[in-house]
């Protein structure tokens, strides 16, 4: 699965695209520039009550993923999503202060 921010749509979009697919999690930016619009993303993440960009990272709170995935997944998914929360906070990409998934970002045009 993955966040996407469309910056093409005016005002930018948050949606969660695949969510059915718990084995990734990164966000996608469509229509920006790094560097240039970070300060659009950070804007649209905070606007979708999504989470927040730092640095080259996102951190997507598990509450954005739930909401945005809600009536778009299969009835086993919060077992696959328990389970991809185990495994990030292992590997250091959980934040359990902010309950909150570290994601690479990935800017396409």
């Amino acid at each position: 699965m993955f966040v996407l921010v469309d910056l093409a749509a005016h005002p930018p979009v948050v949606t969660l695209e695949e969510p059915d697919d718990t084995r990734r999690f990164h966000v996608t930016v469509r229509g920006g520039q790094p560097g240039a619009d970070t300060a659009l993303v950070f804007g649209a993440l905070v606007d979708a009550a999504a989470g927040r960009l730092e640095g080259d990272a996102a951190w997507i709170t598990v509450d954005a993923v739930r909401r945005l995935a809600a009536g778009h997944v299969s009835a086993g998914w919060g077992d696959d999503l328990t389970a991809m929360l185990a495994y990030a906070d292992s590997q250091g990409w959980f934040d359990p202060a902010t309950h909150a998934l570290r994601a690479h970002v990935e800017w396409v045009p």
